[in-house]
């Protein structure tokens, strides 16, 4: 068996971290991501994937993404339920990224070079 996603797209806001009872960071952002074909007027439709990212690397995603960066996830789709308020069942599908790749710099004042002095090797990934 197979399970294996990987999406490439900018988020649509910021991340927001959050933990467990147990003390373990789990973050939630939403992805952007181009279809690879343009509809009938020449646009590309694009569809919002909502990603789930646990433990150091969720705290590096809090602390280093913002709304509009681009990055890679490679996970795992998962489809659960719950029950909401109203006592209905509602299934929700997302994916649980095992990877998380920052595909670019952020477009505030820090320099790229003094924004990668202030992260340990294995905090983030860079495509180069």
């Amino acid at each position: 068996m197979l399970n294996k996603i990987i999406l490439i797209g900018r988020l649509t806001d910021d991340p927001e971290l959050r933990y467990t009872p147990n003390g373990v960071a789990v973050a939630n952002f939403s992805l952007a991501v181009e279809r690879p074909y343009t509809n009938q007027e020449g646009e590309r439709d694009v569809d919002f994937i909502d990603i789930v990212v646990w433990r150091k690397q969720a705290e590096n995603c809090a602390n280093h993404l913002g709304k509009g960066r681009l990055v890679a996830v490679e996970g795992r789709l998962q489809i659960r339920s719950y029950e909401n308020n109203e006592g209905q069942q509602r299934r929700v599908s997302e994916v649980v990224a095992n990877n998380v790749r920052f595909l670019d710099w952020p477009s505030d004042d820090r320099s790229q070079q003094g924004q990668a002095d202030n992260l340990e090797e294995d905090d983030i990934d860079v495509p180069f």
